[in-house]
């Protein structure tokens, strides 16, 4: 039985991107690429239905428009392989290569993948942009502004800590990279497109990448700057938690913070942030502040629940992500990340 569940957070979030970078420009007029911003609103309200025929219509309609520009049928497209790929396992091959025709007009035109993309989408746009050598798009627009690649935290604890912490290192990585993207001088590398590097360079089993191997990886992502963390907790009371930022081009370290202390690793990573921040003379402004306080779980038990979900995620298991997704909100409502996956995720349980 279907259920009308509707996603106005992504739906607004989706729209607004469409509007700053999709149809727009060439010889289409306003009222045009109006119409297709609107349309296309329309299939994704749909989408978040479950009504994904009807969705699909809108999009085939569109496509026999006359005068689209680049965008327009880009953005047409990623609806359309969006909407595909949640009809089954059977439509996957055709969504894909609703990718695969975004590559061919450019595959840097809009900056993709967006956060509305399931995780199987995004590997497969990673690899059709590897294969064209686009996997990183220029950036000539903000020169000044470095890229960083957080990968996700090495688990050191012992005993029942490891076990009981082991999916927690990987949200760790997921909370500095959001906190991180709030800080305008710096531009976070996907952590998915992080993981895909790794799986092609066999390294993601191993989680072994040290300084040898960093200056190739992050050369691969585009990054300038590379984070390493780690947690360590031997006894109930206590934990310890260091990072540090590795200079691609030199392969050395610039800076290392280290806390210790009780293991809420959620207050931890607050506070790494904004000290990782001062030691790479990073500015930031009283908004910022206010908005690294505001992001991520207060609750430890929806932070696990929500890295759990990460782990489901990664291996496309969507009603699974889904539910811990849903239990991690559940635990702390104000856990916006949280629910805006749950919306992302939603559509494809089945």
């Amino acid at each position: 039985m279907k259920t009308n569940l509707k996603l106005p957070g992504i739906l607004c979030v989706f729209c607004l991107s469409l509007a700053v970078f999709g149809p727009a420009g060439g010889t289409a007029s306003a009222q045009e690429a109006v119409d297709v911003v609107g349309k296309l609103a329309e299939a994704i309200d749909l989408y978040s239905s479950l009504e994904f025929d009807k969705g699909l219509e809108i999009t085939n309609a569109l496509l026999k428009q006359e005068n689209l520009t680049p965008r327009d049928s880009i953005a047409i497209y990623e609806v359309k392989s969006i909407i595909t790929y949640a009809k089954g396992e059977e439509f996957k091959r055709k969504s894909f290569g609703f990718l695969e025709k975004i590559s061919d007009i450019g595959p840097c035109i809009i900056n993709y993948p967006r956060d509305i993309w399931p995780t199987e989408l995004r590997d497969q746009w990673y690899k059709i942009t590897k294969a064209k050598e686009m996997l990183v798009c220029p950036d000539e627009d903000e020169p000044d502004i470095q890229t960083v690649a957080i990968m996700e935290f090495d688990n050191y604890s012992v005993g029942k800590y490891q076990e009981e912490l082991g999916y927690l290192a990987k949200g760790l990585a997921d909370f500095f990279e959001h906190d991180f993207s709030k800080i305008s001088s710096l531009k976070v590398v996907e952590r998915d497109k992080i993981d895909y590097i790794l799986k092609e360079l066999e390294l993601q089993e191993s989680g072994k990448v040290d300084k040898a191997t960093a200056a190739r990886v992050g050369k691969m992502l585009g990054a300038q700057l590379m984070i390493f963390g780690s947690i360590t907790q031997l006894e109930s009371k206590s934990t310890r938690m260091i990072v540090r930022v590795i200079k691609v081009e030199t392969s050395e370290i610039i800076a290392s913070v280290e806390k210790e202390g009780k293991p809420d690793y959620i207050v931890l990573e607050k506070e790494l942030v904004k000290e990782l921040a001062e030691h790479l003379d990073i500015m930031l402004t009283d908004e910022t502040k206010t908005a690294l306080e505001e992001s991520g779980p207060e609750s430890m038990d929806a932070a696990k629940l929500y890295s759990k979900g990460l782990d489901y995620m990664d291996k496309y298991d969507y009603a699974k992500a889904y539910e811990y997704f849903k239990l991690a909100y559940e635990k702390d409502a104000g856990f916006t990340e949280a629910k805006r996956k749950m919306e992302i995720y939603r559509p494809l349980v089945g």
